[in-house]
C-alpha cells in the first residue's frame, strides 16, 4: 500500500457508498476506498466482485459512481471535499 500523504497536506471528507469518511487530500478515490477496506469497486457481467488492477485508467475496473456521475475511472478522480462515491459493491465486500 502506498504511504500516505504528511498531515500537514490536510484532508478532506467523502460519502463512500453513504458512510462519511475523512481521507486524505491529494489522494485519488481508488487509493481512499482501499485505504477504507473496500474490496470490490464494481461486479462484472457475471456477479464477480471487480477492483483496480492497473492504477492508470486503462482496465476500467474501478469503476465507480462519483457525484451522480457512473462509470467513474476512480483511479483518474482525485478525492474533493463533500464528494459521493458509491461502488456497484455497495460497501458490502471490506477487507478486515
Amino acid at each position: 500500500m502506498a504511504p500516505r500523504p504528511p498531515a500537514s497536506a490536510g484532508s478532506v471528507t467523502i460519502s463512500a457508498d453513504g458512510r462519511s469518511v475523512r481521507v486524505p487530500s491529494g489522494v485519488t478515490v481508488a487509493a481512499a476506498l482501499l485505504e477504507l477496506g473496500v474490496a470490490a469497486f464494481r461486479r462484472s457481467v457475471s456477479g464477480e466482485p471487480r477492483a483496480p488492477l492497473c492504477g492508470m485508467g486503462t482496465c476500467y475496473e474501478c469503476r465507480v459512481t462519483i457525484d451522480g456521475a457512473a462509470h467513474r475511472r476512480a483511479c483518474l478522480v482525485t478525492v474533493a471535499d463533500g464528494m459521493h462515491v458509491a461502488t456497484a459493491a455497495g460497501g458490502e465486500e471490506r477487507q478486515p
